[in-house]
């Protein structure tokens, strides 16, 4: 198993970015995928692409090991970053088998641009958490805490699921907050917290149990109103369909909800 560079950027848009950083990431993909195919026994083989979403990291790959274990013969590659410029990526046209997403917005820019083969399915839903420093040494404990002129708090970009939930948590709470940095994706904005380059971040829960003693997490009622779903799918031109589709299934399956929710995901 692999895990290339995430197709991630921001700037001056981080779907026109993407759509660059994909282009130029053909060639590299193009060598790790294999075209569809199955061995002697019908069982799948090959190269499996997946694009999928930062948080789905820790979660993905656990589940590629696994299906490679159970699948021998096969080799899932992942390349994670912000759901936004994976989904620009593939509309860009970089070759991959399955695109794993954050958020409902995201995935439909890959559908309702041709991309998909089939309708997607949703695996899991997320929830946010304030993260900050371990021991929370600002003693943030609700969202209006983080208007304090003296704090410096990290968002995600709002073209990400994290950022486009983190905003509407904010205003279901009434608050307006003014971040220090908004982050490509959920990942860079719980690394600034790791850091201590700021005193809290809005990640996924998910993110905060990952990191373990690296960081503290606060819950806050609002999250419940600002929940993002994870849908996954099959690509049109997927280059081993046939191995994409197994590991769907797999993903979908009790085991894969299992690993899922372990990692602290909300069941679908």
């Amino acid at each position: 198993m692999r895990t290339l560079g995430g197709i991630s950027g921001r700037a001056l848009g981080p779907r026109a970015l993407a759509a660059g950083a994909a282009c130029a990431s053909l060639l590299v993909l193009g060598a790790c995928s294999s075209p569809g195919s199955r061995g002697s026994s019908g069982e799948p083989s090959g190269t499996v692409t997946v694009f999928a979403a930062a948080s789905l990291k820790e979660s993905f790959t656990a589940l590629g090991e696994k299906f490679e274990r159970a699948h021998p013969g096969t080799d899932v590659t992942f390349s994670f970053g912000g759901s936004d410029s994976l989904a620009a990526g593939i509309t860009s046209g970089a070759p991959a088998d399955v695109f794993a997403a954050a958020g409902d917005a995201t995935m439909r820019l890959v559908t309702d641009a041709g991309n998909a083969s089939g309708t997607p399915s949703v695996i899991a839903r997320n929830r946010l958490e304030i993260a900050t420093p371990p021991g929370n040494p600002e003693k943030i404990s609700s969202l209006a805490d983080l208007t304090d002129p003296g704090l410096k708090v990290a968002l995600c970009d709002e073209d990400v699921p994290c950022g486009a939930a983190a905003r509407k948590a904010l205003d279901k709470a009434g608050v307006k907050l003014t971040p220090v940095s908004y982050e490509q994706d959920v990942r860079s904005a719980l690394t600034k917290v790791e850091l201590k380059e700021v005193d809290a971040a809005l990640v996924y829960r998910t993110d905060v149990k990952a990191a373990g003693d690296k960081v503290a997490g606060v819950e806050f009622p609002e999250s419940a109103q600002a929940v993002n779903s994870c849908p996954i799918v099959l690509l049109k031109d997927a280059p081993n369909a046939a191995a994409a589709k197994e590991f769907i299934a797999y993903v979908r399956s009790a085991e894969g909800r299992k690993v899922l929710t372990s990692a602290g995901f909300l069941a679908p």
